[in-house]
């Protein structure tokens, strides 16, 4: 007969364990959803924000898996993957709130109110802190983590942002994301080419000038590839540095 001592012990074995295992389901689920969503609803850079909107459900899932989370658990890495998918998640939900007569908003600068931008509005909750977008990019992100490359992962929801990638940055593998992101943005010509001397970037590099210390040159020279790069190395001192206008029309399908 086992004693009430060692049944009591057992019996707190088993709570623990069940405890464990539904917190890592949960946990699971909720990544998994958000997953599944990139994967079902991003193609190319683009959203297919209707076809979202339908599973909103398992968006709220993944929002309450960051809600949940705790960042300090995490490593440097798991932390910073965990703020740029907020961030993301976070920009997501905000644009499938506002639908305008069944279709979503033509561009997120039409979200917020004459004195609100829709970075200012507090509503991303990320491990049992409310915060708004500009705080998870601006208090978090870029001073926490001081990595440039984050400005190729966060997506704005516009054309003239770095698409949203169809995965959730992970921890084990965020370098190589970071870096994947960073030189698919370079390498468009639709956000940075070389012209006549010139070279035309985003206007991110304006806007952020301070988290490219080294410059924009050297910083772009240093993910370009193919015919970029040959073109900025043969070009060598003699190119100067125009920033494009932003469009920020909605990344819609």
């Amino acid at each position: 007969m086992i004693s009430r001592y060692l049944k009591g012990f057992l019996l707190g074995i088993l709570w623990l364990c069940l405890h464990l295992t539904s917190v890592g389901v949960a946990a699971t689920g909720g990544d998994n959803a958000y997953a599944e969503l990139l994967k079902t609803y991003v193609h190319d850079g683009r959203v297919d924000y209707r076809g979202l909107k339908q599973a909103e459900a398992r968006l709220d899932l993944y929002l309450k898996y960051l809600a949940r989370a705790d960042p300090q658990a995490l490593s440097r890495a798991g932390q910073m993957a965990l703020y740029i998918n907020a961030y993301n998640a976070c920009t997501l939900k905000l644009i499938l709130e506002h639908f305008e007569d069944g279709r979503p908003v033509r561009s997120i600068k039409r979200i917020g109110g004459f004195f609100t931008k829709p970075w200012d509005i507090r509503f991303c909750r990320v491990g049992g802190e409310t915060l708004t977008l500009d705080e998870i990019e601006h208090d978090i992100l870029r001073p926490v983590f001081k990595d440039p490359r984050v400005h190729f992962a966060v997506n704005c929801a516009s054309l003239s942002c770095p698409p949203l990638i169809s995965e959730p940055y992970r921890e084990a593998i965020l370098e190589r994301q970071l870096d994947a992101s960073t030189t698919v943005f370079i390498n468009d010509p639709g956000s940075n080419y070389l012209e006549d001397g010139k070279l035309h970037v985003s206007r991110i590099f304006k806007w952020f000038a301070e988290d490219f210390p080294e410059g924009v040159i050297p910083f772009v020279l240093r993910f370009a590839r193919g015919d970029l790069r040959e073109r900025l190395n043969a070009a060598g001192d003699r190119i100067s540095v125009r920033y494009l206008d932003y469009d920020w029309s909605l990344n819609g399908l």
